[in-house]
C-alpha cells in the first residue's frame, strides 16, 4: 500500500520525485524518503560507480520537504517512497529507501519469509537497523554482488529467494545508468518519455510527465535507463515491452477550490453517475450497451442463460457495494447470490463450477485479497467479471470481462464517488443480465431507464443538503459512539455510513439491519447514543418506523434519513433530526441517494473534530497487501 516513484533522465529529479510522491501520499503517509545518485562523488557513469545519497523522515511528506536541500541539486536519477507501515512502527529507521551508498531499495508489499532470510543473513554477520521486512533485500543483493555477480544477475538471484508480494525499485552504485524494477503481486507502472523514463506504483504520479506507459505483469523485471526499458520474466526470457496510452486528466487530481478531496468527490457524484449512465445505457434507443457492461465479452466465453450461481467478492466499501447484489441480481436474474469478504473467501474451499459467475468489486483494481480470490476462482474454472475504476490494473487483467466504472481518480482515502459508481454499475449490469436471460419485459425496462435518466438530477438535489448536515454535525461531533440502522437496500447503506464515520472522524460506529436491533445492539441505546436510521418510503417503511420507536423509547437520539414521499404525510415522527432526500421507486437508486447525506454527515463531523479528512490515520487508499 506504499507509494513508490522513480526517475532517470537528464532533468534534475529531486523535486520531480517529491511531487510524484505527493500524488501518491494517499497510498501511505507514515514516513517518506528519497535516494539519488550523487554526481559529486565517484566518477561519471561511463568510468565508474557513483555514491548514493538518501534522506528520510517520519510522518507525512511535509516532514521530508525541508531535508530536500541535503540532496545534490544536479541529480538526474533517483527513487522515492511514502510508507504505510506493516513491519515496524513509523520511524526514520523503518522509512524507505533502505540501504546505503552502494545499494538502495524501495518496496511496496510484504516479504513473507523475511524472518528466515533475516536469520540466515544475521549468521553471516549482517546487523539490521530497522524492523522492516525490506532490509533483507538490500543484504541479499549485497551478498550476490560480493560473490561476483553482475547487477542483473544479482536481481534474478534475489527473486529466487523471496516469497510474498512486492514491487521493488533498486539502485546500485555499480550501475548508475539504470534502475531495476521488479513486480510480483504489487502494482507497478513504467512511464516512457523522450530521453527520460519513470516508474511508480500508480499512474497518477506520472500523468503530468507522460501518458505512454508500460504495465508490468506479475513475475517481471525491467531495467530502466534514460534511453529505454528492457523487460524479462522471472525465467530470464526477454519480453518486448508493450506500451499503453493513459486517458487520465490532470485536473481531476486537484481540489478545484474545495477544502478537501473528499468533499470535491462527494459533489462530483452527480456528474460521475450521469457519465456512467451515458456509457452503459443508450437512452434514445432504450437499450443497454452490452459491450461496455462486459456482457458481450462474457457471452463469448459462457452461455449467460446457464449461469447457476453468482459469488461476490470484495473488501471494505467495495464489499458494501457488493452486498447490494443480493437485493439486485437475485430478484432481477433469478440466480442465487452469495456475498463474501475477499479476505475470507479463498481460505474456506468455496464450491465453484464452470456455471458459476464470480464478480469482484475493487476501486483500485489492485486490492490484494480480492485479486487473490479472483485468481483462485479462475483456477477452479469459474467465470470472472470485475467491476473496477482503474484501467489496466491487476484485477481486470486477471478477469474474463470487466465493467469499468470510469469515475475518475479518487484521491480521498475514504471512498465516496467510487461507492455510488459501483452501485450504479451493479444495478445496470443486473438489468442487462436480466435482459440477456429474457427476464426483463419492455415496459419494465423503459421504466427503469427513465429512473436512470433523472437520477443525476436527484443526486444534485441531495448534495445540496450540505448546510443542513453541517448544522447537524455541530450537535453531534462530540459523540463517542453511533449506531446506523436500515432494512433492505438501506442495510448496506447503513454499513457504509458507519464505516465512513469511523474512517474519518475516529468515532466508533456500527451498522445493523433494523430488525437486528432488538437482538443485542439495543442494549447500547441510551440518551448518549445517537442512532442514524435510513428510512425511505419503501416496503420496509413501517417496520423501520417501529425500530425508530424502539430507540426513542430508550432515550436514544434518532437522526432519520428519509425522502420527500415520507414528508407528504406531514409527520416529523418525533425524531431529533430529520433529513429529506428525493424519492425514487427503484430501491437501489434510492440507496444511492441515501448515501450522499451519510457521506456529508461523516465529512462535517470529521472537519469539526479536526481530523485529517483526506488522509485518516492508519489507512491507505489501495490495500495491496494481505
Amino acid at each position: 500500500m506504499c507509494g513508490i516513484m522513480g526517475y532517470i533522465g537528464n532533468r534534475p529529479c529531486v523535486s520531480l520525485i517529491f511531487e510524484g510522491l505527493e500524488k501518491l501520499e494517499y497510498r501511505g503517509y507514515d514516513s517518506a524518503g528519497i535516494a539519488v545518485f550523487d554526481h559529486r562523488k565517484g566518477r561519471d557513469s561511463v568510468q565508474g560507480p557513483q555514491a548514493i545519497k538518501l534522506i528520510k523522515a517520519e510522518g507525512k511528506l511535509a516532514k521530508l520537504k525541508p531535508l530536500l536541500t541535503g540532496l545534490p541539486e544536479g541529480a538526474t536519477c533517483g527513487v522515492g517512497h511514502t510508507r504505510w507501515a506493516t513491519h515496524g512502527k513509523p520511524s526514520v529507521e523503518n522509512a524507505h529507501p533502505h540501504g546505503d551508498e552502494e545499494i538502495v531499495v524501495i518496496h511496496n508489499g510484504i516479504i513473507e519469509n523475511y524472518r528466515e532470510l533475516k536469520s540466515e543473513l544475521a549468521k553471516k554477520g549482517y546487523s539490521f537497523r530497522s524492523e522492516t521486512d525490506t532490509e533483507v533485500v538490500v543484504y541479499l543483493l549485497r551478498e550476490a554482488l560480493k560473490s561476483g555477480m553482475g547487477t542483473k544477475d544479482a536481481v534474478f538471484s534475489l527473486i529466487s529467494k523471496l516469497e510474498g508480494a512486492y514491487a521493488f525499485g533498486i539502485m546500485m552504485a555499480k550501475e548508475p545508468s539504470s534502475i531495476f524494477v521488479v513486480k510480483q503481486g504489487s502494482p507497478l507502472v513504467i512511464g516512457l518519455g523522450e530521453g527520460e523514463n519513470f516508474f511508480a506504483s500508480d499512474a497518477l504520479a506520472l500523468i503530468s510527465h507522460t501518458k505512454k506507459v508500460i504495465f508490468l505483469d506479475d513475475g517481471e523485471i525491467a531495467r530502466i535507463s534514460a534511453d529505454g526499458v528492457t523487460c524479462w520474466n522471472f525465467a530470464g526470457e526477454e519480453k518486448p515491452p508493450i506500451s499503453t496510452h493513459l486517458d487520465l486528466v490532470m485536473g481531476s487530481m486537484e481540489k478545484q477550490g474545495y477544502r478537501h478531496f473528499m468533499l470535491k468527490e462527494i459533489h462530483e457524484q452527480p456528474s460521475v453517475i450521469a457519465n456512467t449512465v451515458r456509457r452503459l445505457v443508450d437512452l434514445k434507443k432504450e437499450t443497454f450497451c452490452f459491450d461496455t457492461l462486459g456482457l458481450e465479452e462474457m457471452a463469448r466465453k459462457v452461455d449467460l442463460t446457464r449461469i447457476e450461481s453468482i459469488q461476490i467478492v470484495a473488501c471494505g466499501t467495495a464489499y458494501h457495494a457488493g452486498f447490494m447484489a443480493k437485493y439486485c441480481l437475485e430478484p432481477l436474474c433469478g440466480i442465487p447470490v452469495n456475498v463474501e469478504l475477499a479476505s475470507e473467501f479463498r481460505y474456506r474451499a468455496p464450491h465453484l463450477t464452470p456455471s458459476s459467475l464470480v464478480i469482484a468489486f475493487s476501486q483500485s483494481g489492485e486490492t490484494a485479497d480480492t485479486l487473490a480470490s479472483v485468481k483462485h476462482s479462475a483456477a477452479l474454472g469459474a467465470n470472472i467479471l470485475s467491476i473496477c475504476n482503474v484501467r489496466h490494473s491487476a484485477i481486470p487483467r486477471s478477469s474474463h470481462a470487466t465493467l469499468y466504472m470510469d469515475a475518475g481518480p479518487e484521491i480521498g482515502v475514504a471512498s465516496t464517488k467510487a461507492f455510488t459508481s459501483m452501485l450504479l454499475c451493479l444495478y445496470v449490469f443486473s438489468l442487462g443480465l436480466a435482459a440477456k436471460r429474457g427476464r426483463l419485459d419492455e415496459s419494465t425496462m423503459k421504466d427503469r431507464l427513465e429512473e436512470l435518466r433523472v437520477l443525476p438530477f436527484r443526486m444534485e438535489k441531495a448534495a445540496m443538503l450540505g448546510p443542513r448536515l453541517r448544522e447537524i454535525a455541530e450537535g453531534y461531533y462530540e459523540m463517542a459512539n453511533c449506531l446506523y440502522i436500515g432494512r433492505g437496500t438501506s442495510f448496506p447503506i447503513a454499513l457504509e455510513g458507519a464505516l465512513k464515520l469511523k474512517e474519518i472522524s475516529y468515532i466508533h460506529a456500527e451498522g445493523y439491519a433494523g430488525g437486528e436491533l432488538k437482538h443485542g445492539p439495543i442494549a447500547l441505546v441510551d440518551r448518549h447514543m445517537p442512532v442514524i436510521a435510513v428510512v425511505p418510503k419503501d416496503q420496509y417503511f413501517e417496520k423501520m418506523l417501529s425500530n425508530v420507536e424502539e430507540v426513542r423509547a430508550r432515550g436514544g437520539r434518532v437522526i432519520m434519513i428519509t425522502d420527500e414521499k415520507t414528508l407528504h404525510g406531514g409527520g416529523h415522527y418525533g425524531v431529533a433530526e430529520l433529513v429529506s432526500i428525493p424519492h425514487t421507486d427503484e430501491p437501489i437508486l434510492q440507496a444511492i441517494l441515501s448515501t450522499i447525506p451519510l457521506q456529508l454527515l461523516a465529512y462535517y463531523v470529521a472537519v469539526r473534530r479536526g481530523t485529517d479528512v483526506d488522509q485518516p490515520r492508519n489507512l491507505a487508499k489501495s490495500v495491496t497487501v494481505e
